[in-house]
Order: structure tokens, then C-alpha cells, then sequence
């Protein structure tokens, strides 16, 4: 399991290492053809998509405030039947404006409009977030795919913590906990992509 681990820290490093010798990042990777970009507006238009594994995923900024080191979010979703079937979000992978990794988080269904899975189902699917594609970057889609494979125990922990809240949820006009818009964040946790690869020995 440390293997899997430290091979995935090797790549998510890597993709940062090549980007940067680019004189760029993951986030400037993905925004690198927006000619503007606007607060929730997807990147890239129409979402990427590998039809081999069913992964998909877009990233959406937030509105600047102020002492918030987030710049945006990468949504990440597995469509397990293809491209015309179900959707499920696995995990939201928050950066700040330097690319660089911040947090892992999970949403409320609402938040997304996916198709709804417990805790269980959804977590079979994370294997599945493995996207080997080209557009809009390859750089971006293994650091991501590397990202989620890395913090695979932390991304269950991450689902499953969310399923809880939403069962203890009490909405106060008795709207369903899913479609309550007072509960955004259902689970998250602080990262460090290079303090986790040094405790591997990467």
C-alpha cells in the first residue's frame, strides 16, 4: 500500500516539477487558454472526460476574499456507464493561486447535481479516477489522478464522514439534508502534497 502511495506522490511531484520548469503550475496549466476567467465558470468548457475510465472533472474558481488562500476547486466525478450515463462526484481538490494543493473536500449533492450514491458505491468508484487523455493537459489529468490515488484513504474517510452529516442533518424548514443549500461542505481536510511525499521518503 506505501508503494502504491509513494508511486503516486512520485507522479503528482513530477507533473508539478515538469509544469514548473514550464513556467507554470497546475492551475495555470488548466486556465492556460480561458481568455477570461469568471467566479464558478467551468474549465475547461464541456468538462474532460477519458471514455476508457469513465473519470471526469472541471475546475471552477471562487470569488475573491479576502484571507482566503483558495483560488478554486477541481470537481471530480467518475460516470461509471459512460458518457451518457450516471454521474458521481468522488471528491472536490481544492489549490490555491499557485496550483499548489490545499485541501480535499466533499459537497452536498445539491452542490453538484450529480447522481446519488452511498458512501460505499462511491468509494468503488475511486479506482476509476485514473485519466490518461491528453486535452486539455496530460500534465494536469495524471496530477490529478495521482492526487486522488495518493490520499485514496483520506478521500474514503473524506466520503464516508459525508454521508454521516447528511444523516444527522436537520434542516430547519424540513427540506430533504441533500437539497438543503445552508449545508455546502459535508467533509473536508487540510493537505500538503510535499509533507506527505516527504513522510513516504519521496
Amino acid at each position: 500500500m506505501d508503494e502504491t502511495r509513494s508511486e503516486a506522490a512520485r507522479q503528482a511531484l513530477f507533473c508539478e516539477q515538469v509544469l514548473a520548469k514550464s513556467g507554470s503550475n497546475v492551475l495555470l496549466e488548466t486556465l492556460r487558454e480561458a481568455k477570461s476567467v469568471a467566479a464558478w465558470e467551468h474549465f475547461p468548457p464541456g468538462d474532460v472526460f477519458d471514455p476508457e475510465t469513465g473519470a471526469q472533472w472541471y475546475y471552477h474558481s471562487h470569488p475573491p476574499q479576502e484571507g482566503q488562500a483558495e483560488h478554486g476547486h477541481f470537481h471530480c466525478f467518475v460516470r461509471p456507464e459512460g458518457a451518457k450515463g450516471p454521474i458521481h462526484h468522488i471528491v472536490a481538490v481544492g489549490v490555491d493561486a499557485y496550483g499548489k494543493l490545499v485541501r480535499l473536500f466533499s459537497v452536498n449533492q445539491w452542490v453538484v447535481g450529480d447522481d446519488w450514491l452511498e458512501a460505499e458505491a462511491t468509494i468503488a468508484l475511486l479506482p476509476r479516477f485514473n485519466l490518461h487523455f491528453a486535452r486539455p493537459s496530460y500534465l494536469v489529468n495524471r496530477w490529478l489522478s495521482a492526487v486522488l490515488a495518493l490520499y485514496a484513504d483520506e478521500v474514503r474517510t473524506l466520503i464516508r464522514e459525508r454521508d454521516r452529516v447528511l444523516a444527522a442533518h436537520q434542516s430547519p424548514n424540513g427540506a430533504p439534508a441533500r437539497d438543503d443549500r445552508a449545508l455546502e461542505v459535508t467533509s473536508e481536510l487540510g493537505v500538503d502534497l510535499r509533507q506527505m511525499a516527504a513522510g513516504l521518503g519521496v
